[in-house]
């Protein structure tokens, strides 16, 4: 009786630890699902939208990033969502968007996705009329990048990762506001200068520079240009003597070698800034790329 005895108190001692260690598994399974909660996961709609939220995070600990579209995917009108890109969001806290209808499967994904924050870049921009590329202009850039932090700190309720994002943005607002007093030569001896543009985007640079844009036909991969829309341009360039036309090489070229060939002009490929590699200075390179070229334009 005294051997079942001990035997019994040992077998109960042994599923008693048992369940302890049960218990502990238990609760360091939520522990950890808390800290993968603890994770904001940010993505972003596209390349420019990219590398301003790149900036504005940093290095900021447990927050990733990931771009909802390829780098080399471009501008987003008409874009399709993949299954992967749905797959991405659905892990999303936050989705940054520039807006302004560039994204148009907004409404599917708001829908799809109801407790999605959604960060609108161009939400306090005065956008030109029909036209949302404004990441093209330096100063509206700055103001969505102001915008994304705004936005993060707002739906990130880790106080120490909102010092990091003001700090981040405010260095990079610092590079932004270099790049346009490197540039001050540039706009300021444009002033009223005329410009013909193959592509919409443009017209926001257009609008820094102080250019008068007296034309304009924005170029796609669906763009048939017609005889009369070719003669209407050579004669805009004529009548206004335009001596400048800012492309883009990947739509723009067969048509800027048709008015070439046609008027003493020069065409100059500028980057729409929608394609690019990762790094957080690539905006800022581009830029700077672009305005060489049109200061070389028009010396």
């Amino acid at each position: 009786m005294i051997r079942n005895k001990y035997v019994f108190t040992a077998l109960l001692l042994a599923v008693i630890l048992l369940a302890g260690a049960g218990f502990t598994l238990l609760y360091a399974h939520h522990q950890g699902a808390g800290e993968e909660d603890a994770t904001l996961t940010v993505v972003t709609s596209f390349y420019p939208m990219y590398i301003a939220a790149e900036n504005v995070i940093g290095d900021c600990p447990d927050v990733t990033l990931e771009n909802l579209s390829e780098p080399q995917t471009g501008c987003l009108h008409d874009y399709q969502l993949t299954t992967e890109d749905m797959k991405i969001l659905s892990t999303a806290d936050v989705f940054i968007i520039n807006g302004g209808g560039i994204e148009s499967f907004l409404a599917d994904v708001a829908e799809q996705y109801p407790d999605l924050v959604i960060v609108n870049a161009c939400g306090e921009l005065e956008l030109l009329e029909d036209n949302a590329h404004a990441w093209m202009s330096i100063d509206d850039y700055m103001v969505q990048v102001e915008t994304i932090c705004a936005g993060l700190s707002e739906a990130d309720p880790d106080a120490a990762h909102c010092e990091l994002y003001e700090q981040n943005a405010d260095e990079y607002l610092e590079k932004l506001e270099a790049l346009e007093t490197e540039y001050a030569d540039v706009f300021s001896d444009l002033n009223g200068q005329p410009v013909v543009l193959f592509h919409e985007a443009y017209e926001y640079l257009a609008d820094d520079l102080g250019l008068e844009v007296v034309g304009m036909m924005d170029l796609d991969e669906e763009r048939q240009v017609s005889a009369g829309e070719v003669a209407d341009i050579l004669s805009v360039i004529e009548e206004q003597q335009v001596s400048v036309i800012f492309a883009e090489e990947l739509y723009g070229k067969d048509m800027g070698d048709t008015v070439e060939a046609e008027a003493d002009i020069t065409v100059i490929y500028l980057d729409t800034l929608t394609r690019g590699d990762y790094d957080p200075d690539s905006y800022l390179d581009a830029m700077r790329e672009n305005l060489d070229l049109i200061r070389e334009a028009y010396d």
